[in-house]
């Protein structure tokens, strides 16, 4: 095991600030991820200041590799299609009432059932994956997609809409994630953001139950609640438009968000 696996966050990944206190110990070391690599526990800390609660430290590069060395079935570009095709058509139906048209950016795609169902609603969709064999998939599709991190996308303005369907909580510093969606935006453009709610009673239930499978997810470095999450939208100059509950995982939310004009902060802080 290498201890040098995860690297320690200085500060609040959305705040900045250092005060901070452990809310929880978890065992990741039978998730199907898991290699020898990664600490068996994953330790998540709340901050004092802003409440988010996020892991103690984030993956290095060489840990990064490991982890999107491997795939789990339902990231597969085509797993499940029929059936997530309903699902997604839930997600592009809300997103169409407030924009119809245009570039569709799906983030971190997994097994392209957005970007597909997308496309029937007249979308053109474009793929951003770190795993290169689904990037692989896709292009031999036809479909325009590229491994590399949102943050080095270079086409501002070009998007109608922006998707990060389960994503946020797996980038070490999702504002970062967030200043980049918000340049790719065209003026108006909308973001789709689905992610776990740990303020919803269902989350509760599951811990009291000590069965709620988010704590010891190796992916994942933030546990978003509803309150924080939109706090963190509306200081990256994004106002959301409309909430429900996700189809896609257990406990997830499912937010829309148009992007406001004469936003300029640099900020990494909510």
């Amino acid at each position: 095991m290498s201890t040098s696996a995860r690297i320690a966050y200085e500060t609040c990944p959305l705040c900045e600030s250092t005060d901070r206190y452990i809310v929880k110990k978890e065992d990741c070391s039978q998730h199907l991820l898991y290699d020898p690599i990664i600490p068996p526990v994953i330790t998540w800390v709340a901050c004092a200041a802003c409440d988010h609660v996020f892991t103690d430290g984030y993956f290095s590069v060489e840990a990064q590799r490991v982890i999107f060395s491997r795939t789990e079935a339902n990231q597969v570009v085509g797993h499940d299609l029929e059936n997530q095709r309903h699902v997604s058509a839930r997600i592009i139906k809300r997103v169409a009432h407030y924009i119809d048209k245009g570039d569709w950016l799906d983030v971190g795609f997994g097994n392209g059932s957005l970007l597909f169902t997308a496309e029937e609603w007249g979308y053109t969709p474009v793929g951003i994956d770190l795993r290169d064999d689904n990037v692989r998939i896709f292009r031999d599709l036809g479909f325009e997609a590229h491994s590399l991190p949102v943050e080095a996308f270079d086409h501002p303005g070009r998007f109608s809409v922006v998707s990060m369907a389960d994503v946020l909580e797996h980038m070490p510093f999702p504002c970062l994630g967030l200043q980049a969606v918000h340049r790719l935006l065209r003026p108006n453009g909308v973001l789709f953001i689905s992610t776990p709610n740990m303020g919803s009673i269902v989350w509760q239930f599951l811990d009291h139950k000590k069965n709620n499978p988010y704590w010891g997810a190796i992916e994942h470095f933030h546990n978003f609640s509803r309150e924080r999450l939109y706090a963190l939208l509306r200081t990256h100059g994004f106002t959301p438009v409309h909430y429900d509950v996700s189809k896609r995982y257990r406990v997830c939310m499912e937010i829309v968000a148009v992007k406001e004009q004469g936003y300029g902060s640099t900020q990494c802080s909510g």
